[in-house]
């Protein structure tokens, strides 16, 4: 009786310690990624962007807030506060940096780390040229991810403002001298307008605090229309600049579809919601082990031409038949 009283104890002493001891093999909790976001944008305006790419993420099975976490960080259209941002999202050891913005806040991501995988979105220069990347093909560095061929379509972009509007002989260019991209922009414009027999007026806007007073001397000046050069500033002040043209009775041109959204008359560029959803392939492919140096540079194979005809009939605008058939997308 006893020896079975001892059997029934120890069984049930091996089954307490088995029961309440981890075995010594127990799988640790998995670390969540972080992913640092340096956007050359507001928190307001790069709302739409950033929520493609969380979505993307979503439909991969990464869930912000679940198991992956995102730090924001914003320039609000000031590129000298990029090399900050950049240097705290290195600072919160992130595991890869999403650089949502022009050449200026890409390099400063570049310089602030040499380990930390950089995808970037929104690259408006050639990234080789730029040095950037050694090549599209091969990056071989820290930095991949996705460019928009913004100043290659800087001709087409002018030739669709003359056709849609064709009493347009000269054109106001707002730009941003600062950034490097801006001047290849201008430059291209310039060449452009050329052959089309346009006749350009060049208008710097260094800063925020600069517009008031450009947009009045452009008023003064009186041009048949408006072309703006892409960069944060100018997208951050999308609204200003588009209400400016409504009031003016000018017919702009942009890159982005922002612009034509806020009241702008015509887009032409990259698909660039497109291209925002591949930005969560790359941050899945480095996150499973992928080097940026082997995953070649995208360049975008979606263009769409988007026109506002509310804002036509605003600015009396009658834009021709054989143009509005080539339009993606048409805002009434």
């Amino acid at each position: 009786m006893n020896s079975m009283v001892g059997k029934i104890f120890v069984c049930l002493l091996v089954t307490i310690l088995l029961t309440t001891v981890p075995p010594a093999q127990a799988q640790q909790p998995k670390k969540v990624p972080r992913i640092g976001y340096l956007s050359a944008l507001s928190l307001s305006s790069e709302s739409t962007r950033s929520e493609v790419i969380r979505q993307a993420l979503r439909e991969l099975g990464y869930v912000e807030g679940q198991n992956i976490a995102i730090e924001y960080q914003y320039s609000e259209g000031k590129p000298d506060r990029a090399p900050e941002l950049a240097a705290e999202l290195v600072r919160l050891k992130v595991d890869v940096i999403v650089v949502a913005g022009g050449d200026l806040v890409i390099r400063a991501a570049k310089d602030a780390t040499q380990t930390i995988p950089i995808v970037m979105i929104g690259a408006s220069a050639d990234p080789v040229e730029a040095g950037i990347v050694e090549s599209l093909a091969r990056p071989g560095g820290n930095v991949t991810g996705l460019t928009i061929l913004n100043t290659e379509l800087t001709g087409k972009r002018l030739e669709l403002l003359k056709e849609a509007v064709p009493k347009v002989a000269r054109v106001a260019v707002l730009h941003d001298p600062a950034i490097p991209s801006n001047v290849q922009e201008l430059n291209d414009v310039q060449t452009a307008a050329r052959a089309l027999k346009l006749i350009t007026q060049p208008w710097e806007v260094r800063d925020a605090g600069r517009f008031d007073r450009v947009l009045a001397a452009i008023a003064k000046e009186r041009p048949d229309g408006l072309y703006v050069c892409q960069g944060g500033i100018m997208n951050n002040n999308r609204k200003l600049i588009a209400d400016f043209a409504l009031k003016s009775r000018l017919p702009s041109v942009h890159s982005a579809r922002e612009f034509t959204d806020a009241g702008g008359l015509i887009t032409y560029g990259a698909d660039r919601a497109d291209s925002y959803r591949r930005v969560a392939y790359y941050v899945e492919k480095i996150l499973k082990g992928a080097k940026p140096a082997n995953l070649p540079v995208e360049q975008p194979t979606k263009f769409e031409l988007v026109i506002n005809l509310k804002t036509a009939k605003q600015i009396g605008v009658t834009i021709p038949p054989q143009v509005l058939a080539r339009a993606d997308r048409v805002i009434r």
